[in-house]
């Protein structure tokens, strides 16, 4: 009856001595290298009896094993005169720190490979705008109006105003404010929430610099995005009214 013997695959041979210190629970500052070298040995044997092909990396650390092991059998040379033996270097401490090193570098491995693993469960919608714009209604303060659309409707708003006008005997010079002329207009639309005619924001007794006045204000609060304009039929009246402050806000 034949049967299959599996070893465990190690990175290195830094990595076969962590297992073999982990599986005794062998105290890493106080290593005993006869029986870490023994079962050093008895595992590259093992690898060696199966025709597994041995890293030389194996060996050289098969070679310092056992160069540790002799020096720790080397008797002390005494220090001076006495029985007073002196304390040199352990041999295992090269060794040791290696160890430390190369375990800490596989604890950061091990996280970084968990935390891989841990995002790639882990999946994101892309937050890019042109996924959801179509999603959305453009607001168009603009609707089915043009700026020639509304140039003629002050066109004709002047032409009306013109007939019923006349030449006074002294010019006076009229301050009208656009700013000024916003706020009225604002207020006016107040009163209107369906909406105004743009002839009706014209007065009977307004001037042509105030009609002027009057139509940069409208395309100022365009421009700000407070006031929109439409023509629901064809050649009929623009209607203008006020955007809600949501709509104010998205824009």
């Amino acid at each position: 009856m034949s049967y299959a013997v599996k070893l465990a695959t190690f990175e290195g041979p830094m990595d076969l001595l962590l297992h073999l210190i982990d599986k005794d629970q062998i105290n890493i500052y106080d290593i005993p290298i006869a029986e870490i070298t023994a079962q050093y040995l008895a595992y590259i044997e093992e690898m060696q009896n199966l025709d597994l092909d041995v890293a030389s990396e194996f060996l050289v650390m098969a070679a310092t094993l056992v160069s540790i092991k002799a020096r720790m059998l080397l008797p002390r040379v005494p220090k001076g005169q006495g029985n007073v033996e002196e304390e040199g270097p352990d041999p295992r401490e090269e060794l040791v720190q290696r160890l430390l090193e190369y375990k800490k570098f596989k604890e950061v491995a091990a996280y970084l490979k968990s935390q891989e693993r841990q995002a790639g469960r882990v999946y994101t919608r892309n937050n890019s705008l042109e996924l959801y714009q179509h999603l959305f209604t453009p607001q168009d303060p603009l609707r089915g109006v043009t700026l020639d659309l509304l140039l003629a409707s002050l066109r004709q708003v002047l032409k009306r105003a013109s007939t019923g006008l006349t030449i006074p005997g002294e010019i006076t010079r009229e301050e009208v404010q656009v700013p000024e002329k916003m706020r009225q207009l604002l207020t006016l639309l107040v009163l209107h929430p369906q909406g105004m005619s743009f002839s009706k924001m014209f007065s009977k007794d307004s001037t042509r610099s105030e009609m002027i006045v009057t139509f940069l204000a409208v395309l100022e609060l365009l421009k700000a995005g407070q006031i929109s304009v439409e023509q629901r039929d064809p050649f009929s009246d623009i209607i203008i009214s006020r955007r809600t402050q949501e709509l104010t806000e998205e824009a």
